[in-house]
């Protein structure tokens, strides 16, 4: 990859880390309910991938916490997210090297995994 591109990635990350968790939030919930599905389901997800409970989702929500510090602070990455695979935004999340951006980009995935009718046990990978 040449230094112009990897500069440009490089410059769309930090914009995307930087960005506050409580913009991007409603464009999950309203992806998920759109497609039939609930908050609470959405909420499962973060909280399974993230060891967030409902008040520590509330206070990243009233502060308007950013990526990066939302996973920065999260009480535990599920070990189990690894097992997420497939593209995202154009890239196999599996093989996105930026630690951040692979985490961004599990939630992502779990959220269309979501709002394509998948069922929650198989989105938690519990099955």
């Amino acid at each position: 990859m040449n230094l112009h591109i990897k500069t440009m990635e490089n410059k769309n990350n930090e914009r995307i880390f930087s960005m506050a968790f409580a913009g991007v939030y409603p464009h999950y919930i309203a992806k998920a309910e759109k497609k039939g599905r609930t908050r609470k389901e959405v909420h499962t997800i973060i909280f399974w991938l993230t060891g967030y409970d409902e008040n520590g989702l509330q206070k990243i929500l009233e502060n308007k916490t950013d990526f990066r510090t939302f996973f920065a602070e999260a009480p535990g990455i599920n070990p189990k997210a690894s097992l997420i695979k497939g593209v995202i935004c154009g890239y196999r999340v599996e093989e996105i090297e930026n630690e951040l951006m692979r985490n961004i980009r599990y939630l992502d995935k779990l959220i269309d995994e979501l709002a394509k009718g998948k069922k929650i046990e198989k989105i938690l990978r519990t099955e």
